[in-house]
């Protein structure tokens, strides 16, 4: 299974431990531009993408802006909200068809009560999702829009070619014709 895979290489777990996660996990599929959290909700789920690509983006007036993307390998979560238990501000949609692998909260903790691992799993999962957060914070206050443009490419080049012009545009902070200009001037 490709979450084991991805767990081990933070922790190796043992069969023990592992039947007890993996009775925790479940399977779910979304299809193409399905949300997978709308603003509003309560986060409930800390999702692990077997297959695709997803975008966060808020409501700002009647614009919506993409802050960040989650790809495949990776954990995501409206974070914020699965930790406080309160409703989040923003969204998340499949950029592509995509496979998750997700675990409820409640399961979560009875993973970090009932094996030997969990906890450290848990942890070093919230602390990816923390490095994560921080680049991207520090990354926008010392980068241009080129720039960013380019660590993007450069971070994923195989899966920016499926993420739709306007999201890359409102991800690095400016239209779609500007991003248009930027590629031409890169390639």
């Amino acid at each position: 299974m490709l979450i084991r895979e991805y767990l081990e290489k933070l922790v190796p777990i043992c069969d023990k431990d592992w039947a007890v996660f993996s009775t925790k996990f479940e399977k779910q599929v979304f299809k193409k531009n399905s949300l997978i959290i709308r603003s509003g909700d309560v986060e409930n789920y800390l999702s692990f993408i077997e297959t695709g690509m997803l975008r966060f983006w808020i409501e700002v007036g009647d614009k919506e802006i993409t802050f960040d993307f989650a790809f495949e390998k990776s954990f995501f979560s409206a974070y914020l909200s699965f930790l406080t238990r309160d409703t989040t501000n923003w969204n998340i949609q499949a950029i592509t068809p995509i496979v998750l692998w997700r675990i409820s909260y409640t399961d979560l903790h009875l993973i970090y009560e009932q094996t030997v691992v969990g906890e450290k799993i848990g942890r070093l999962a919230a602390e990816d999702l923390f490095i994560k957060a921080a680049k991207r914070k520090i990354d926008l206050l010392t980068y241009t829009a080129e720039e960013l443009y380019l660590i993007l490419f450069k971070e994923q080049p195989h899966l920016i070619q499926n993420i739709p012009l306007k999201y890359l545009a409102s991800y690095i902070g400016v239209t779609p014709q500007a991003l248009s200009r930027i590629r031409s001037r890169i390639y």
